[in-house]
């Protein structure tokens, strides 16, 4: 189809008739923050044009960081812009217009219209355009957040609608002029911002828990009352962990109370927060440290260094305190600690922590009997408004000569000028929110960290190296220089992971490899705590050759799930967490997927590691579910393992008793394999019945429909084809399904009664192990099952293998090893594309199946095939006459490195002009192609993820 073809059939799509098949991305539509993100609309279109024009009224900083991730690739290809803006109504603040100035690729423009106040995006393609008009303008609210409206339309570069563009666009930049560094100095001068800053009066406002901690404190009561003797909160940095720890106390009004931290500079600042919250006099406050020994006051503040001293101990009653707080409980396995926990015999012992889950596998939720009685993680915390957004920048780190820098970089590079001018190039380019920087850098050696301190200060960005060498009050005044602005930056090495506060923070800068996830989200939350003026914290991450660059995504995302293909979307699509953005330029993402490529996330090292993790939170063995509802690894993991056959056999490698005969072993590794991963929630349904009962057919029917299941005769033969095994029963493979599974049928059916075969209701009834182990299976799988809509067979845009298509499309035989490409049936033909061949030499790249507009994608039968071919023309029936009888189901994957998975993109039309017979390959073997129609375009998203 041509371009004009394309770009009408989208017109009449969009305006005229919906039955018009045209290409998504083309289409006339409404964008909406409710659908996605008006943001992810941009984005999409700015990285695919040739230029762009924004005419935009209001443009706030904290949305340009994203912006300037995007235009440093598109200077890199040459392509620039312009941005026509204004001042009216003051709304634009001096400090983005200076920002604006940073962009080397744009253009602005300052219009001297009066009342300017439009919204309009422009982009430019080859013999096409694209304009999104509206209600959004270029802030951070407008396209991550708010309610907004854009119409967003493509038209040819001949047609009216563009004319009409052109000539508005001219009349705004001829009554424009650009913008200069000398205006926004005038304009400085007279400026006063419309809005009322962040924090004002905060020391006058009551402080109230907010709706995180209310429902914390629902919850910590709640432990209490049942008896409990202690318990843990988890609460991500600058969620206002002290203050729920207030709240706490004021409510359980202890008669002696015990704070207890690892710094007297923490310990005074919380006692601070108490005396705020629940005043009365300050004699009811005191402080135990190296120079304060008094234990009379009903409140006490504790360095667990003073505390745990023999001699201090000694003097204490264990019952001297009813209520004792361990503020950064992960330390609490610490000796010192254990010293008090192990003295001290409170009704209640509350641990509060940011991360509990240590590298060094200390077992923080045991100290804690296993009680969380609350958790507020970073997402949570970001989506509720409890810290202030952020917007990370991975960018590549410095190159010289086609080398990176990776672990194995020696000091003299790390620290070589041009590198420095290059970071500092970065800085100054994605910039921070305020008038100077107040920036911590984290860099991977103390060397390294002096002598960057140097180079900062000398190149004008004052500068200073702490690292664990300096007294605590070396660190005291240099964060006081900070904030008060001698200093831009502190460089150091992990010296301020935890325990520090600085809200002033405006820049977190890496300059080392990720080596866990831990330590990242660490460093990452030193600059969310929320701050007067502080709209948002600028992260810019240096990304190198490092083995470990993969951790990246996986600890933006809080991704546990160990699933490759979920890791690598989080790299390729936009990401947003709330109003915070996540954004890498196309080499850092490029090096993270090179690292993604290169590392086996589901690797028996990595789950045993998860599985202990989760073990030290839950004080037992994990369960399938229990990874699923906790957020770990994802289950499926499990069964896609080839190592192992089940979950049991996983379970016996982690040291667990578990004990099942080889035919209880056979079927866990059936429904496993075969069943968890919840594609088809009906085999589930139907064991989960029969553990309990026998079932009788209509008994079934009535449980798939309360379930919204589809239900018909086929899927019912396919039921029984599948538990009975028959549909296992083919040559290839046959032995070893036998071994896998066993002989026997699972269930039996007879005279319209379902049943489990004897020998698994004998193994239910008597093996607890068995019995634990095959309802978990069961339970994930319904659970897993609720992401596919079950009232049809495929769900759009979810992932299938060939076996999967098999048995969902109620065959009798998986015939998925023998049919590679595609399977013309009876009714119904899978068809198997992967987009991206390795080689051209392959046998499979002679095909060259290209989605050429979003909606069409040429295709072609293997070869030799001709027009006569039987298949072919089982293939074609009908469809010259506009009732195609073979129903076409689409799976495409990106590259074989992906693995076995396809995603769905729905059932398809062949297009009958396009049918032709062609010679394919060096060897001109004959096939016949066609262009296949999808029913559904392809989403925008669904498009990046297969094709760029």
């Amino acid at each position: 189809m041509t371009e004009k073809a394309t770009i009408k059939n989208a017109i009449l799509n969009g305006l005229y008739d919906r039955n018009y098949q045209a290409h998504q991305q083309f289409t006339p539509k409404l964008i909406r923050n409710e659908d996605g993100t008006i943001w992810e609309t941009l984005r999409y279109e700015l990285m695919n044009c040739k230029s762009f024009t924004w005419a935009v009224a209001f443009i706030t900083s904290d949305i340009l960081t994203p912006l300037k991730v995007i235009l440093a690739d598109l200077a890199r290809q040459g392509i620039q812009g312009t941005l026509i803006t204004s001042d009216y109504l003051g709304f634009n603040s001096p400090q983005m217009f200076a920002e604006l100035l940073k962009i080397p690729n744009l253009k602005v423009m300052l219009t001297t219209i009066p009342g300017f106040h439009t919204k309009g995006y422009f982009f430019t393609h080859d013999g096409y355009s694209t304009a999104l008009i509206g209600s959004a303008n270029f802030t951070r609210a407008a396209l991550l957040q708010n309610h907004e409206t854009m119409l967003k339309v493509t038209s040819s570069q001949h047609s009216t609608l563009f004319s009409q563009v052109a000539t508005g666009i001219s009349h705004l930049q001829n009554e424009s002029h650009p913008l200069t560094e000398e205006w926004i100095a005038n304009y400085a001068k007279s400026w006063q911002s419309p809005k009322t800053s962040n924090g004002s009066n905060q020391s006058n406002r009551k402080i109230i828990p907010n709706q995180m901690q209310r429902a914390a404190l629902i919850e910590l009561q709640g432990l209490i009352d049942r008896g409990a003797h202690r318990g843990l909160v988890v609460s991500a940095t600058g969620t206002g962990k002290t203050y729920l720890g207030v709240f706490a106390v004021k409510e359980n009004r202890p008669q002696k109370f015990l704070y207890v931290v690892h710094r007297e500079q923490v310990a005074r600042k919380a006692m601070q927060s108490f005396q705020r919250v629940i005043g009365g006099s300050q004699e009811d406050f005191g402080l135990i440290s190296s120079q304060h020994h008094d234990f009379s006051p009903r409140y006490l503040f504790a360095t667990v260094q003073t505390l745990s001293q023999k001699k201090v101990l000694e003097g204490l009653s264990p019952q001297m305190f009813d209520f004792i707080l361990v503020d950064e409980a992960h330390r609490a396995a610490a000796p010192s600690y254990q010293l008090l926990m192990d003295h001290f015999k409170p009704k209640f012992w509350l641990g509060m922590t940011a991360t509990p889950d240590r590298m060094d596998n200390q077992d923080v939720y045991g100290i804690f009997d296993y009680h969380i009685a609350y958790e507020i993680r970073l997402r949570d915390a970001l989506n509720n408004d409890m810290l202030v957004p952020f917007h990370y920048v991975g960018v590549q780190d410095y190159e010289a000569n086609g080398e990176v820098i990776d672990e194995t970089t020696n000091l003299k590079r790390l620290v070589a000028s041009e590198r420095v001018k290059y970071v500092l190039r970065q800085l100054e380019y994605y910039g921070y929110c305020g008038r100077q920087p107040r920036g911590l850098v984290f860099c991977s050696r103390q060397a390294e960290a002096r002598e960057l301190a140097k180079q900062f200060t000398a190149l004008g960005h004052p500068a200073i190296a702490l690292t664990n060498q300096d007294s605590n009050y070396q660190r005291q005044e240099a964060v006081k220089r900070l904030e008060n602005g001698e200093l831009e930056y502190l460089i150091t090495v992990d010296l301020f992971n935890e325990g520090v506060d600085i809200p002033s923070l405006n820049q977190i800068v890496m300059l080392r490899n990720t080596e866990s996830r831990i330590v990242f989200l660490q460093q990452l939350g030193r600059g969310l705590r929320k701050y007067p003026g502080k709209d948002f914290v600028t992260v810019i991450d240096f990304i190198g050759n490092y083995k470990h660059n993969y951790m990246i995504p996986l600890a933006l995302n809080d991704d546990s799930s160990r699933d490759q293909d979920q890791a690598r979307r989080e790299v390729q699509l936009p990401q947003n967490i709330g109003v915070s953005t996540i954004n890498f330029s196309r080499v850092a993402s490029e090096r993270i997927l090179t690292s993604l490529e290169k590392t086996k996330l589901d690797s028996m090292a990595e789950l045993r590691r998860a599985y202990h993790e989760l073990e030290q939170r839950l004080g037992r063995a994990p369960l399938l579910i229990d990874f699923l509802q906790s957020g770990s690894v994802s289950p499926v993991v499990f069964a896609r393992n080839k190592l192992l056959d089940n979950y049991g056999s996983f379970l016996v490698k982690m040291g667990e008793k578990v004990k099942l005969n080889r035919y209880e072993n056979q079927v866990l590794t059936f429904i496993t394999k075969e069943l968890l991963s919840g594609k088809r929630a009906h085999e589930l349904i139907l064991l989960s019945l029969l553990k309990d009962q026998d079932v009788t057919k209509e008994q079934l029917i009535s449980a798939l429909e309360q379930n919204n299941c589809y239900v018909n005769a086929a899927v019912l033969r396919s039921l029984t084809d599948v538990l009975s095994l028959r549909f296992f029963d083919v040559k290839a493979g046959k032995q070893t399904k036998k071994q896998q599974y066993g002989d026997q049928s699972i269930i039996a059916v007879n005279q319209g009664i379902y049943q489990l075969n004897s020998q698994i209701k004998d193994s239910l009834k008597q093996n607890s192990a068995f019995q634990r182990l095959f309802v978990d299976v069961l339970e994930t799988g319904l659970a897993l099952s609720k992401k596919y809509d079950q009232r049809q067979q495929f769900t759009l845009y979810q992932q299938y293998d060939r076996k999967d298509v098999c048995r969902l499309l109620n065959w009798p035989l998986d015939v998925s090893a023998p049919m590679y490409g595609y399977r013309v049936a009876e009714s119904e033909c899978p068809i198997f594309i992967t987009y991206h061949k390795k080689s051209p030499k392959q046998r499979n790249a002679i095909y060259d199946n290209q989605l050429q507009d979003g909606q069409s994608l040429r295709w072609y039968t293997r070869s030799p095939r001709h027009l006569s071919s039987a298949e072919v023309q089982r293939l074609l029936a009908g469809v010259d006459e506009g009732h195609q009888r073979e129903k076409l189901h689409l799976f495409v994957k990106r590259s074989d490195a992906v693995g076995k998975q396809f995603y769905y993109l729905g059932t398809a039309k062949i297009d009958p002009a396009s049918v032709r017979e062609e010679m394919l390959g060096e060897k001109k073997k004959a096939a016949v192609g066609m262009n296949l129609v999808l029913e559904h375009p392809l989403p925008t998203t669904m498009a990046k993820t297969l094709i760029e």
